[in-house]
């Protein structure tokens, strides 16, 4: 009798181990099938538009057909360095102190205000860079005013990811290099961050990847721009914002190109992300 309940146990508990598997397996399919899904329908529909023109021309007038995005790509290039430049330091700095020399209350204010920053709408943040900046500080729609926007929603990821990693630093290359008399801030320079680089790297770039797709801010700080600029103080084209232009049009040749300007986007935060993962698996 007991080795046949012995039997029944082992058997039920393997048939839903099997059950559980299919299930997760189910689930991991659904999910890559939808993305799959989306992939391949933004790539048929963009591809008729890619040319040379595409990443070489500016948009033209209304009505006319032709043109290309090239002032949003190097719009959207220009203020992701600049928000790099501003976001990438400060999440960094922010992270080293909490991952090192937060405690007590104030640490858990600004985990929790970093986390609530993280979860914000983004169009928040543009309501925000709006009112302040574009209205009390330059007066007008401008790329710094975009650039800001976008180190603010960097700010937060960035902080958040390097602040895990350098806790998964082990405690002993800290206390070898405090054994041989090294000051706590060049050990976390030189021992500490050199260690968690590759996880540094992937958390920052993909920070950025996230920041190049958002639209909702710019739109409100930015405004876009259908001519070439570099002037960071006037009105900046960006792609995200290009292709919500060309969606809203009742023209089929723009809506060929803002499904091209799609593609190229995802293609974008692909490289990303593909760089990264190359980069941490050297390091690795």
């Amino acid at each position: 009798m007991s080795a046949a309940l012995t039997h029944a146990r082992i058997t039920r508990r393997a048939l839903v181990d099997r059950s559980m598997t299919l299930l997760f397996s189910l689930c991991a399919l659904l999910s890559a099938s939808v993305l799959l899904l989306i992939l391949s329908y933004v790539t048929l529909q963009g591809l008729p538009a890619l040319n040379l023109a595409f990443f070489t021309e500016r948009p033209l007038p209304y009505g006319e057909v032709g043109g290309g995005v090239a002032p949003a790509l190097l719009g959207t290039l220009t203020m992701l360095g600049v928000a790099g430049l501003i976001g990438i330091p400060i999440g960094i700095a922010t992270a080293i102190y909490l991952a090192e020399y937060g405690r007590g209350r104030l640490a858990d204010l600004m985990r929790f205000v970093t986390d609530l920053l993280a979860g914000l709408p983004s169009i928040v943040v543009g309501v925000f860079v709006w009112a302040w900046l574009v209205r009390q500080v330059v007066g007008n729609f401008s790329g710094l005013a975009g650039a800001v926007a976008l180190a603010i929603i960097i700010i937060p990821i960035v902080t958040r990811t390097v602040e895990e990693l350098i806790r998964l630093v082990p405690d002993s290359l800290r206390e070898a290099a405090y054994a041989l008399g090294t000051r706590r801030w060049r050990t976390i320079l030189f021992v500490v961050l050199p260690t968690a680089r590759a996880g540094i790297v992937t958390g920052t770039v993909l920070a950025l990847a996230r920041a190049g797709g958002e639209t909702a801010p710019l739109l409100l700080t930015a405004l876009g721009n259908q001519f070439f600029n570099l002037d960071l103080r006037q009105p900046m084209a960006a792609l995200p914002l290009q292709i919500y232009t060309y969606a809203l049009s009742p023209y089929e040749d723009w809506h060929s190109k803002a499904w091209g300007g799609a593609l190229v986007l995802i293609a974008v935060i692909g490289c990303f992300s593909l760089l990264t993962r190359l980069f941490s698996a050297r390091r690795n």
